[in-house]
């Protein structure tokens, strides 16, 4: 096992950025596919001659550098593959034994910079303007480098009425994100990716025990505090027009949470000035609605590290070779950057999406 983290003192994008290596002690990044800020990263490195200052080591200053962390494996010789963790913003190093102790530094992904970026003035999208250029205009406002990769053609759909963006950044680019089914995030090559949810059907990692497998330990847990199995989605009016609106909720009696069975009707509500149709308001209500699905069983899993699962993958787990596969879809992730840990991952059932709208 392997582990790199290298410190960029320049916006770089891709899995081969330029910079300085430095020591991991400890460390690992943590993945949550729930929170605001998707990744953070959790290092100690070694502090000799290291503490950040303005006029001798500038490298972990807190004012813009950035760190590249990396996990793998060398298979001998010259032969190293790694997976790419991201690029990690370093807001706070920490020293406990100065001058030589260690530093530890907490970072956190790239889009900590939108939620940090509030906007000075109000600044008005009219109708008509594509959703990419909605997007571009208030990243590149903080990240002038940014690469944004879409999955599909809807950067290309077009506002259908004037918008006003005005103090919060993220906020306004989650809502619009959201309005048209879609999640958002900065990936391991520092790009800012929009794309829709990951067929929960399709499982793409085994989790199992016993030989050949590599799950290490599990705990599991069964709760319907927080789950709801229906959402109603509402934009706004216009003046001759009523509000857009569209509903989801869990329609496979096989479920759980089956809105019509003994779980009860439990929903949430979502309203975005952003949706303007009853068609955006349903494929938006199904998006919030599927990432939430079965979250009434989720499991705590300790397995051997594989840094390219994601939030989001499904994955088979069966805790022994005596029970049946479950099929899950990972939500947070811890990563470890020495040998000595196993990879922490937390999913919830997923049981057979069927989704109604109304």
């Amino acid at each position: 096992m392997v582990a790199r983290a290298t410190v960029c003192t320049t916006f770089q994008t891709g899995t081969a950025p330029t910079g300085t290596v430095i020591p991991i002690m400890a460390g690992s990044v943590t993945v949550d596919g729930t929170a605001d800020v998707r990744s953070t990263l959790d290092l100690t490195t070694d502090g000799t001659r290291m503490w950040p200052t303005t006029t001798s080591s500038t490298l972990l200053l807190p004012y813009g550098n950035e760190v590249y962390v990396e996990r793998g494996v060398a298979y001998g010789g010259d032969s190293t593959e790694y997976v790419g963790l991201g690029y990690f913003r370093i807001p706070q190093p920490d020293q406990q034994q100065p001058p030589n102790g260690p530093i530890r530094l907490a970072g956190r992904d790239r889009m900590a910079g939108i939620v940090d970026g509030r906007l000075l003035a109000p600044v008005q999208f009219l109708a008509g303007t594509q959703l990419g250029d909605v997007v571009a205009e208030l990243v590149f406002d903080v990240y002038p480098g940014a690469t944004i990769e879409w999955d599909d053609a809807t950067d290309t759909d077009t506002l259908s009425r004037s918008l006003l963006a005005e103090s919060d950044r993220f906020g306004f680019l989650n809502d619009l994100i959201s309005s048209v089914a879609k999640i958002w995030y900065w990936d391991y090559r520092g790009v800012l990716v929009v794309k829709s949810l990951p067929d929960p059907g399709v499982p793409v990692f085994d989790v199992s025990a016993g030989t050949g497998g590599v799950l290490t330990g599990m705990k599991r847990q069964l709760a319907r505090d927080g789950v709801y199995n229906a959402v109603v989605a509402t934009g706004e009016a216009t003046d001759s027009v009523p509000p857009a609106r569209g509903v989801a909720f869990d329609n496979n009696p096989d479920s759980p949470t089956y809105f019509f069975g003994p779980f009860g009707p439990v929903p949430k509500f979502f309203s975005s000035p952003l949706m303007t149709t009853d068609a955006q308001c349903a494929a938006a209500a199904a998006t919030l609605l599927q990432s939430n699905l079965g979250l009434a069983y989720s499991v705590d899993l300790s397995l051997v590290p594989n840094p390219a699962l994601e939030p989001y993958d499904p994955v088979t787990v069966r805790a022994a070779r005596t029970e049946p596969f479950e099929t899950h879809v990972l939500s947070k992730l811890a990563v470890p950057l020495t040998a000595a840990g196993a990879m922490s991952a937390t999913t919830r059932n997923q049981t057979v999406v069927v989704i109604g709208t109304a």
